[in-house]
């Protein structure tokens, strides 16, 4: 009976925790991560250190598809609200040596990723 009540305990346990750490990644979490591209972005230049330190957390938190497929769209919507240079958005994740497993461009299918 203890056994019993210790497994229906773990399993409870299994069942709150689970969905805590598989929290999705928001545009409100793209969009913060790269703020601190955004005058790069506009006018090129140098690419600011906070630019390339967003990319690479913002890579680090987008491991699963459904994730990288999110990180995708939310760029595209932030790029077509905000004018930038599209060629200088494609070029930044090797400027700052990320690998990226996509290009980021407005013509990208996210869906596809």
């Amino acid at each position: 009976m203890a056994a019993l009540k210790l497994v229906c305990a773990l399993v409870l346990c299994m069942l709150v925790v689970e969905p805590i750490a598989t929290t999705a990644i928001t545009c409100g979490d793209v969009t913060s991560k790269v703020a601190g591209c955004l005058s790069y972005l506009q006018n090129g230049g140098n690419v600011p250190k906070a630019c390339c330190d967003g990319i690479r957390s913002l890579n680090m938190m987008a491991r699963t598809t459904p994730d990288r497929q999110t990180v995708c769209g939310c760029l595209q919507t932030a790029a077509k609200a905000v004018k930038i240079k599209g060629n200088l958005a494609e070029t930044l994740p090797a400027k700052c040596s990320v690998n990226i497993p996509y290009k980021i461009s407005t013509s990208t299918n996210c869906k596809k990723l």
